[in-house]
């Protein structure tokens, strides 16, 4: 007896896939941006009041230091998970979350995909599809997926409530956006989607009655109440500076007004700007757009051909493209990304027009309109199309479109099966078993940050960031000669980059190469003359060796040269007072990095 794919027959194997396939070892440490959003959190791990919650960004800060991201509910779960009993276990319990949430996901979207669809086979396919797009093996398998995995949990419930009658069903809407909007703020993209799917899908869900034109109306009003509330709650309780560039670019067009309008009113708070992490901040207008799209096309090949996944892309690595290039800006990367934008959105919208007026009662025709509209328009926002971000690209960032995707690959697999042909079985299971493979692969990359950060420099081998991250890492193993060689190659990538520069000064300065060490030392502090870690890592180095003598004047004159900067202030204080401090004064002195495996200070961004 065949069972369909509901809710509850497809959450059981669903957990068991997910935990197959994407738990990482009791024994990992805290990985990436886990430090940050962990550790060094102190809503999670300090003595911050709950009731706090929604005066705290993503990392635990204040709106005076925050660094943009708001999401209270991850840091209530993981508070409400942070146990002194399991802290020895480290990330591990809180990534079991990440794993209930994503089989969460998927039942959820094989539940609305045989909904629609009325076959089985469908919405088996879709659930599974999602399951395995080894693209969101990030999201799933490190700590800090939770907001997106949370976003999409959203944007599953909001689906399930348009199968309830109409009264009921804004309510639904409703209550499932706020609950991904306290996950991420990228579901702002979901507020057009949802009132689409509510369209497009009432003459299968409600066939009797289907009234598209209402349901639509009043899921998208239900999304609409659920973005103004978190958008004035998130004003209220956590205000900030509207950003310089919002308050003083004003675009001529009525279009351009009206974005701009709506940017002023959502007040997203500021976020972080580092070229190294998104080499697009600088581009001008025309570059950015076509990076970008070059960018998005990459992105998009990747959640159906995941050849290759990588924990990082920063620079060089994803290099802006240049107006004085050759050709100009527009690359067949760029081509196909606009294509692959603007195609599926014109074919979507036409296959949901023209089956809602033929009012189909079960068609998976409706499924793959959806899709097509869902993959670009929910990408929006971390497309950095019109708003830059402060990354370039994140594997994680595809966790909501992946639902629109899964949509596809589920009508696709399904009708390949119902040919009954050897060669069409073999292509899905073929399909499916890569996809399984490649996320099983990099879920064992988060063994530890050792093994994190040397698979993610293999994967992208041109990211200053990978390379100095895992020099880092093979130093607190006591590795210094590997430490060594990494750093060089960080700094040959990023020959700019002052922290590459005092890193590798402090891994020289280690070996008791106190001259070298200099050389790499005065180079980052003239590069980056306000960074406060970097510098007191440096001078405490310096003074441990007994160095801070030999460049007692050189180290006044750059404090000459920078004043109303941390090398200005930490360089004389050391000349100063290093006898008094023991070298640099302790409210000073950044976290240790390289105090072997478990040390926990150990980001190099």
């Amino acid at each position: 007896m065949r069972r369909d794919p509901t809710f509850g027959t497809f959450l059981l194997p669903a957990l068991l896939v997910v935990f197959a396939i994407y738990v990482r070892s009791p024994a990992s440490n805290h990985i990436f941006d886990e430090q940050e959003a962990l550790l060094a959190n102190p809503y999670v791990a300090g003595d911050v009041p709950w009731s706090e919650v929604l005066r705290r960004d993503f990392w635990g800060l204040p709106p005076q230091r925050t660094i943009g991201s708001y999401r209270p509910l991850p840091n209530l779960i993981w508070r409400a998970l942070s146990w002194p009993v399991l802290e020895p276990i480290g990330p591990w319990v809180l990534h079991l979350v990440n794993l209930v949430g994503h089989a969460l996901v998927a039942a959820g979207l094989a539940s609305f995909a045989f909904a629609v669809s009325g076959v089985g086979l469908v919405g088996w396919m879709t659930g599974g599809a999602f399951l395995l797009t080894a693209v969101l093996t990030e999201a799933v398998t490190g700590v800090v997926g939770l907001a997106d995995i949370l976003g999409g949990l959203g944007g599953v419930l909001a689906l399930q409530a348009l199968r309830l009658p109409l009264l009921w069903m804004p309510v639904g809407v409703f209550a499932a956006l706020c609950l991904g909007f306290g996950g991420k703020e990228s579901v702002v993209a979901l507020v057009p989607l949802v009132g689409v799917a509510a369209f497009v899908s009432a003459p299968c869900l409600h066939p009797e009655r289907p009234r598209p034109w209402a349901r639509g109306a009043m899921a998208l009003l239900a999304a609409c109440v659920a973005l103004v509330l978190y958008t004035e709650l998130r004003k209220y309780f956590f205000p900030t500076p509207l950003p310089a560039e919002l308050a003083e670019a004003v675009p001529t067009s009525r279009g351009g007004q009206l974005f701009h309008d709506f940017l002023v009113w959502f007040h997203q708070p500021k976020l972080p700007r580092d070229p190294r992490n998104n080499p697009l901040l600088d581009a001008a207008p025309l570059a950015r757009v076509a990076g970008a799209l070059g960018v998005y096309a990459a992105g998009l090949v990747q959640v159906f051909f995941p050849w290759s996944l990588s924990g990082d892309y920063s620079a060089p690595q994803l290099p802006a493209p240049q107006l004085e290039a050759p050709g100009g800006v527009w690359s067949l990367g760029s081509v196909s990304g606009a294509l692959l934008f603007v195609v599926p959105i014109a074919v979507g919208a036409w296959i949901a027009l023209d089956a809602v007026r033929r009012r189909p009662t079960s068609s998976a025709r409706l499924l793959v309109g959806l899709a097509l509209l869902w993959v670009p328009l929910a990408y929006f926002p971390h497309s950095n199309l019109v708003v830059p971000l402060p990354t370039v690209r994140a594997e994680r960032f595809w966790y909501l479109p992946a639902l629109g995707s899964a949509l596809l690959v589920g009508v696709s697999a399904a009708r390949l099966l119902q040919l009954r042909r050897a060669w069409a079985w073999a292509l899905v299971v073929g399909f499916f078993v890569f996809q399984g493979a490649q996320a099983r692969a990099h879920a064992m990359h988060y063994s530890d940050d050792l093994v994190f950060w040397r698979a993610t420099k293999i994967s992208s081998p041109q990211s200053a960031k990978a390379h100095l991250n895992y020099a880092v890492m093979v130093g607190a193993r006591g590795d210094l000669p590997a430490r060594l060689e990494a750093g060089q190659r960080a700094i040959e990538l990023a020959p700019e980059w002052g922290m590459a520069h005092v890193y590798q000064g402090d891994v020289l300065c280690r070996l008791g190469r106190l001259e070298e060490a200099w050389h790499h030392y005065e180079r980052g502090f003239l590069l980056e003359p306000t960074a406060q870690n970097q510098i007191a890592l440096a001078l405490q180095c310096l003074w441990d060796r007994g160095a801070i003598e030999a460049h007692h004047d050189r180290l006044l004159e750059l404090a000459d040269e920078h004043p109303g900067t941390w090398l200005g202030y930490l360089a004389r204080d050391v000349v100063h007072n290093g006898a008094t401090h023991r070298g640099v004064d302790p409210r000073y002195r950044p976290r240790g990095y390289n105090q072997g495996p478990r040390s926990e200070g150990t980001r190099a961004e």
